[in-house]
């Protein structure tokens, strides 16, 4: 119940700033975005399972607290990548 190396790829290179670059903050916004979408596909299907409920809140609030960091640290990355996301309204 992993994403697949494809996707991973593919969002590695959409949002990173140099080649190879798989630490960046915003790179792994990214990526947690990608799991947390794929849960939530999964919890309708799955209604019931709790322990991946626990695990789905879990990254929420590490990519809170990334998306914090990256606000307060680089403002114009932070505008770029919520709008790429599509994460506030």
């Amino acid at each position: 119940m992993t994403l697949t190396k494809q996707v991973i790829r593919d969002t590695v290179e959409n949002f990173s700033a140099k080649p190879n670059d798989t630490g960046s903050t915003s790179v792994q916004i990214a990526l947690l975005t990608e799991r947390i979408d794929y849960l939530s596909k999964h919890f309708s299907a799955n209604k019931k399972d709790y322990a991946s409920h626990k695990g789905l809140m879990h990254l929420i609030t590490q990519r809170k607290k990334l998306l914090s960091y990256l606000s307060n640290h680089n403002r114009e990355e932070y505008q770029t990548l919520i709008t790429k996301l599509g994460l506030r309204k």
